[in-house]
């Protein structure tokens, strides 16, 4: 039985707010249920601040599925339904979610809107990696992690060289990693090498079986990682190791997906800038600062528009903590101590659409590069793709086979729903779709029909040589299309 949202229409949840700089305080907070009031008293921590969301029960039920309001409130949308991120510009709050949360709130919530948020460690806790990297005094095990890893190649960064806009990166075994992490304790937190960061370590891909954590299910309807694993040859999640004084510049995450991480040990501090912010920061050759909290900012004859950007979301980000970051958020990341944390970049049904205008934007700039070449090259159109894949990791082509990917899963998933046979997609995703439930695959469906409408309305798409396609758009649609109303009025979807 799928339960609806709306028979819980009437519980109250307590969601504290993360806050920058607040005093440590006590609250007591009254609830009115139908047996009375109940007296709930709250530390609100440093950083914290306790609300309430009106109601008339408290309840703690944990759905993990898309129930069917949820759907039903999305399903017929185009456009997706974003809230101004007005309240941002001057706020120093995010939700931080401490208890049970059903997934279509999350849904409806953060994913839709694109707001950020924080979830508690008591997310974290059942974790492995919270138990077997971390000592009892709250630092990291070297001793465990070198008998897991010491040989392992891992890639490295230089916090304190700028390659463009980024950090260079070598690879060394993980075993010298640590022996330099040790010595840049023992010196003050400080070498001649630098501050050296462990970071974007496919760690999950290279040791498949260790099972160190779980993927919370609000981050589970992950199409970016069901892409690169149906290949087998990448993946987009990351273990990140680094000392006190490590930290990433500005930037905005890849192919502007969601991203979610998870502190094992360590804090950290976030700066957040809502989508749009980060255009009021470029300087006047467009390009985005590499720190924003660069005293040359201040420059006005460099970055005329500065005024104009709000503050930055500040956010301190405790251990064994998880912090959402919407598509498009640009931030920059500090580690308060010696830190490891889990990061995962994701996409879905949500957010697919920021990823297509991001291609899109990404190809203009290109055509823009080369475009006295126009006139002389046959394949011009084609080239542009080429360097839009060498730049952003994925051209047009490609794109469409992320699509038919997506949607042929969810399309085999509905179809087993029918029939009762699961033998065309794998266990692991099987799970995973089941977990979300039905609805939750139609509305991946619609989003993906939209997006392949997009696509053959675009002009660029249009120009490729549609024959070395993986797939005929058109008769995909047709199929996601007949699915779709093949399944509509069964009782899979209007179960009571």
């Amino acid at each position: 039985m799928f339960a609806s949202l709306g028979d819980f229409s009437h519980m109250t949840t307590c969601v504290k707010k993360k806050k920058l700089q607040s005093p440590l305080k006590c609250f007591e907070i009254f609830t009115k249920t139908g047996g009375g009031r109940i007296l709930i008293s709250l530390l609100a921590f440093r950083y914290s601040r306790l609300t309430a969301i009106p109601g008339s029960q408290l309840a703690e039920v944990l759905f993990t599925t898309m129930d069917r309001d949820a759907y039903h409130n999305c399903s017929s949308l185009v456009k997706m339904p974003r809230q101004s991120y007005e309240q941002f510009w001057s706020s120093h709050f995010v939700d931080y979610i401490d208890k049970e949360l059903s997934y279509s709130k999350f849904f409806k919530k953060y994913l839709l809107p694109n707001h950020p948020c924080m979830f508690s460690r008591r997310f974290t806790e059942d974790w492995k990696c919270r138990k077997q990297w971390v000592t009892e005094e709250g630092k990291p095990n070297f001793q465990k992690l070198l008998q897991e890893f010491e040989e392992t190649p891992v890639p490295v960064a230089n916090c304190n060289a700028k390659e463009y806009n980024a950090n260079p990166k070598q690879v060394m075994p993980f075993k010298e990693f640590i022996h330099y992490w040790k010595e840049y304790i023992q010196n003050g937190h400080s070498s001649p090498k630098g501050c050296l960061y462990l970071k974007d370590w496919h760690m999950s891909r290279d040791f498949p079986d260790h099972n160190v954590y779980t993927t919370p299910i609000f981050f589970s309807s992950d199409w970016l990682n069901e892409y690169w694993d149906t290949l087998e040859v990448d993946d987009y999640r990351f273990v990140y190791m680094g000392p006190k004084g490590s930290w990433t510049p500005f930037h905005a995450d890849v192919f502007r997906s969601y991203s979610w991480s998870a502190n094992i040990c360590g804090r950290k501090k976030w700066l957040l800038y809502p989508p749009g912010q980060e255009d009021f920061l470029r300087d006047t050759h467009g390009n985005l600062p590499y720190d924003v909290t660069s005293a040359e900012l201040q420059d006005r004859g460099l970055f005329p528009q500065l005024e104009e950007a709000c503050q930055p979301l500040e956010i301190i980000q405790e251990a064994g903590e998880i912090i959402f970051v919407p598509s498009g958020w640009h931030h920059q990341v500090y580690n308060l101590e010696d830190t490891i944390s889990i990061n995962h970049n994701w996409l879905n049904g949500c957010n697919i659409d920021i990823m297509w205008q991001f291609l899109q934007n990404e190809l203009s700039s290109v055509q823009k590069e080369i475009e006295e070449w126009r006139n002389t090259m046959d394949s011009w159109h084609q080239h542009c793709q080429v360097i839009m894949k060498a730049c952003s990791g994925i051209d047009y082509s490609e794109f469409a086979s992320f699509l038919k990917i997506v949607a042929e899963n969810r399309m085999a998933f509905l179809n087993a729903c029918s029939s009762g046979d699961s033998s065309d997609y794998s266990r692991h995703l099987s799970e995973t779709l089941t977990t979300l439930g039905p609805y939750h695959s139609a509305f991946d469906l619609q989003r993906v029909a939209h997006i392949i409408e997009c696509l053959l309305c675009n002009e660029d798409f249009k120009l490729l040589d549609h024959s070395m396609l993986t797939f005929q758009p058109e008769t995909m649609l047709q199929q996601i299309r007949d699915t779709i109303q093949s399944t509509r009025g069964q009782h899979l979807f209007y179960q009571e």
